[in-house]
Formats: structure tokens, sequence, C-alpha cells
């Protein structure tokens, strides 16, 4: 009787062991997915913030904006869910703020600037910081958009506005590399950066015959390929006329053929 009272303890007392086994495993398993949620929604964060921060220097319209903080604000309530205090109170202090700036936005009906006006800076760092600023800012809106987060027409709008944002930084960026490549007198690439800008731009006018950028920027384009032209036969004869007579030379004491 006391050796099954005994086996009956220890098999209580086993699964209890187990029991608290699986509560501390679930506890864990929680604790994992919640750090995960928690690291993937910062995350979006920090991302989105650094595309915001670098929207200063693009053209950027209200309604694209307004997506970026929207899409902050929903990061951030995601977070909370998954966080706890001293960390989630600063992230309800950034909610706020972030909801204050969305009515701001939402009330204000600035109009969207001028792409034309755009102006490429003459640092390749912020150059290249714009070329990625504007990939990433494309990958949100297409995000945003697949949730079904995005008005259609604003999301067309706003597609449209950062593919030309992209082609006019593409073809300014050609331009600008073909003159470095000319000044140290590498015609070669530099003629091919300039034809394959004005490729571009000939795609561009097809579809807006009319834009005064393509317009500007073509005529630019073969400009500078005339000079190109210009200055590499400038410097190829000084090198033809040197060849010539060693040509000539070489004929004069190469062996005699034997016929």
């Amino acid at each position: 009787m006391i050796f099954t009272v005994v086996l009956v303890l220890i098999g209580a007392l086993v699964l209890v062991v187990i029991g608290i086994n699986i509560i501390q495993q679930q506890k864990e398993r929680v604790e994992a997915d919640r750090r995960t949620e928690f690291n993937r929604q910062k995350a979006i964060l920090d991302e989105t913030e650094a595309v915001l921060a670098n929207s200063a220097m693009l053209p950027c319209s209200t309604q694209i904006i307004i997506i970026l903080h929207q899409r902050i604000k929903d990061a951030l309530e995601s977070a909370l869910s998954s966080t706890k205090p001293p960390v989630s109170n600063q992230l309800e202090k950034r909610l706020i703020d972030v909801n204050s700036m969305l009515e701001q936005l939402k009330k204000s009906n600035g109009q969207a600037p001028p792409i034309e006006n755009f102006r490429l800076p003459d640092n390749d760092k912020q150059i290249l910081l714009l070329v990625q600023s504007l990939k990433k800012l494309k990958a949100i809106l297409r995000n945003e958009n697949s949730k079904g987060k995005i008005n259609p027409e604003v999301f067309t709008q706003e597609e449209k506005r950062i593919d030309s944002l992209q082609l006019r930084i593409n073809v300014d960026a050609m331009l600008n590399r073909a003159r470095s490549a000319c000044a140290i007198k590498q015609y070669g690439s530099a003629k091919q950066l300039v034809t394959k800008a004005i490729s571009t731009l000939n795609a561009l006018k097809q579809h807006n015959p009319s834009d005064p950028f393509v317009l500007k920027k073509v005529d630019e384009a073969k400009l500078l390929l005339e000079e190109l032209t210009g200055a590499q036969e400038t410097d190829q004869p000084t090198a033809t006329r040197n060849e010539k007579p060693e040509d000539d030379l070489d004929m004069l004491f190469q062996p005699k053929k034997k016929w």
C-alpha cells in the first residue's frame, strides 16, 4: 500500500515537473515571439524615419509624407503591444507626437513641389543617398499599397513622381560623370555615358514629348557629345602623325623578302 502511494506521488511529481516545463517553454516562446515582433517593428521604424529624414532633400508631396508618418504610427502601435515599461512609455510619447503631426499634415492642403525645380547635389555621397532613399521610398509605397492602406489614385500619382525623380537623377549623374571622364581625356567612357543618357531621354520623350526637363537635357547631351567628338579629334591627329613615320621606317629597314 505504501509502495503504491509512493509511486502515485512520484508520478504526480513527474507530471507537475512536466507541466512546469511546458508552461516555462510556452512563456519563453511567447517572450521570444514578443522580442521578434518588437525588433521587426523597430526595423520598420528605423527605416521609415531614415527615409523621412532624407525626404527633405527631395520634392516630396504632402501625401507621401502622410504615408510615411502613418507607417510610423502603425509600427509604434504594433511595438507597444509587444513591449513593457519603461520602453512602452517612450513609445507612447512618440505615438502622441506622430498623431499630432498627422493631424497637421491632413489639415494642410500644400501643393506638391514641382519636380522641374529639383537640382541634383554636387556631392557624390548625397547623390548616392538620394538614390537609395528613393529606392526605399518606392518599396515602402508599394508595400503599403499592397496592404490596402493607400488610395489607388494617390499610389499611381506618387509612384510616377518617384520614377520621374529616379530617371532625372540617373540622367544628371550620367552627364556629370561624362564631363568628369572628358576632363581626364577618357573620351570612350564619356561617350558611352552620354549615349546612354540620350537613350534614356528618348525613352522618356516618347511618354512625355513636352517635358521641359527632357527637352533641355536632350539638347545638353547632344551638345556634350559634339564637344567630346571635337576634343577626341583634336587629340588624335598628334598620335596619328607620330605613328606614320615609324611605320614607314619599319618598312624601310625590314629584311627584304626573297621571291
